[in-house]
């Protein structure tokens, strides 16, 4: 049993016996069935905080020739698994953690030399009766070696895979160096029966490094079948909450939200730290500080404050994933900087819609601390007024809610384009900030009747709250508003709720800078 080759199974007895800890072993049937085929390299990318480790660990023990894990798989699913017993402790292994030898930068110039020259000394060890292999052999040769004398394949395991993307960010030729090993060390080796990468950014393609393409990525944004292993589902947290009389709808809104392909995922370590000590609040702050989140937003790319001002409203916006370059320093867009969100856990994925949106809460008081900080006063400003717009509007108030939004339209001026018709957008979500508590996520140009309400908010199960519904005009009227919302009947879609609807005409006039609202109360027709 070696530090690297053919390593031992005691991280992963730290989790398996922990205080807490849900059964992911399937994850091993699923590596199992692309062992030594086309699709034997994978890389699984997720945030921090989400079990890249613990999957790692698992794999290692699972694989590995070093040690005995029969006893730690005992109960588990994999263990009815018609593949469990071919591969058990069966493999050469060899488990890389690349953030060992690359903690800072200051080892940029030698990491890649020490990781091979660790692994190396350790392969002689395991297989001195391969001779050609000398103390100063790459770890390509060494491996060539032993699968040509011995027949020996080897399974990889390589955690923080990106490290280097992170800690020498603007380091391109550093980067393009690592991209050349990993290159090197797996394009069309034999030796390789699987890889199992995991970091927190997929693979970075350069033009001249496709071949490092021989990956498939498994993601935030395209987590294919593996979308079950990324955090732990609704079924999962429901029945942990159940067995240690844990409020499930406050796990839910604090943890929950996470759209990883067809399910929702719950963060782990979150929902682990809070079962563990009967705790529910942000945990998220324990490895991560809201300046790293502040360094994004405050980028200047067209859109991006107006879509960040929008998701606090609980709104969600559209982007374009497939621009983004696998970094975290090359943006060409708004949309490039979102999806580098998504991989951090800052943002959730809508595959469906193409939505980015913020999970849940814990996340939003992230992004509520980075945008206290310089250059957003006005937001806050804008949250802070929001329950009394919200009351306001339930008292059918037109008046004071148009002075409410007009202040939050001018407190909001500072990070949106004043004059465009999405900063309005932006200013009702602002506006309608305290929604959550009462209301389902707001519904943005809800198709219903002959067109498009603008905006509609559902009051959620149990809440005796009306239904909103809200039409914007730009340099018209808020009567006419109204008018729109009756003639292309947006109600019809919400009229089998059977609680009060208001409807909530808002009229901007672009050359006075003056705002006009009508609510009224909708009577519905038998």
């Amino acid at each position: 049993m070696g530090i690297y080759v053919n390593p031992g199974n005691i991280s992963f007895q730290d989790s398996r016996f922990s205080n807490f800890y849900i059964d992911k072993s399937m994850l091993i049937s699923k590596m199992n069935a692309v062992y030594r085929t086309e699709r034997k390299f994978v890389c699984v990318s997720r945030p921090r905080r989400f079990g890249k480790s613990m999957a790692a660990n698992m794999l290692t023990a699972y694989y590995s020739c070093g040690c005995d894990s029969a006893e730690l798989f005992s109960g588990l699913n994999i263990e009815r698994d018609p593949s469990f017993q071919e591969h058990l402790n069966q493999h050469q292994v060899i488990r890389l953690n690349m953030q060992r030898f690359l903690k800072t930068e200051d080892h940029l110039g030698t990491y890649i030399e020490e990781m091979e020259r660790s692994v190396t000394s350790e392969l002689l060890i395991e297989f001195p009766e391969c001779k050609r292999i000398g103390a100063d052999s790459s770890l390509t040769d060494a491996l060539e070696q032993i699968f040509i004398q011995t027949g020996n394949g080897f399974i990889f395991i390589v955690d923080e895979w990106d490290c280097v993307f992170r800690i020498a960010r603007n380091r391109k030729e550093e980067q393009k160096r690592y991209l050349d090993f990993l290159r090197g060390l797996f394009k069309d080796a034999e030796y390789a029966e699987l890889v199992y990468m995991t970091g927190i950014l997929p693979i970075k393609k350069y033009g001249e490094h496709s071949a490092v393409n021989i990956f498939d990525d498994y993601s935030m944004i395209s987590p294919k079948n593996l979308d079950e292993y990324f955090g732990f589902t609704e079924e999962e947290v429901l029945a942990a909450c159940n067995e240690r009389d844990v409020d499930y709808g406050e796990m839910e809104r604090w943890y929950d939200g996470y759209r990883v392909g067809r399910l929702h995922i719950y963060n782990p370590k979150s929902v682990a730290d809070a079962l563990t000590w009967k705790e529910i609040q942000s945990y998220w702050t324990g490895t991560e500080t809201y300046e790293a989140l502040k360094v994004y937003i405050d980028l200047n790319f067209d859109g991006l404050k107006e879509a960040i001002t929008a998701m606090l409203g609980n709104g969600r916006c559209v982007i374009d994933p497939s621009t983004f370059q696998n970094d975290m320093t090359t943006f060409r867009t708004k949309d490039d900087v979102l999806t580098l969100l998504v991989h951090l856990g800052y943002l959730t994925y809508d595959k469906i819609t193409s939505e980015v949106f913020i999970p849940n809460q814990e996340i939003e008081l992230e992004f509520i601390r980075a945008v206290k900080v310089g250059g957003w006063e006005g937001v806050i400003q804008s949250l802070n007024r929001s329950q009394e717009l919200l009351e306001r509007t339930w008292a059918l108030d037109g008046n004071a809610v148009a002075d409410g939004l007009s202040a939050i339209h001018n407190e909001t001026a500072s990070v949106l384009k004043y004059h465009h018709e999405n900063s309005l957008t932006c200013a009702i979500l602002m506006a309608y900030y305290s929604a959550k508590v009462y209301y389902v996520n707001p519904i943005m140009e809800l198709p219903s009747g002959k067109g498009f309400a603008d905006v509609a908010y559902l009051p959620k199960r149990n809440v005796n709250r009306p239904a909103l519904v809200v039409e914007l005009k730009w340099d018209k009227t808020a009567g006419g508003a109204i008018r729109q919302i009756k003639e292309k009947e947006y109600t019809s879609w919400i009229e089998t709720y059977t609680g009060d609807i208001l409807l909530v005409g808002i009229n901007y006039d672009k050359e006075k800078k003056t705002h006009e609202c009508l609510i009224e109360k909708y009577t519905k027709t038998d």
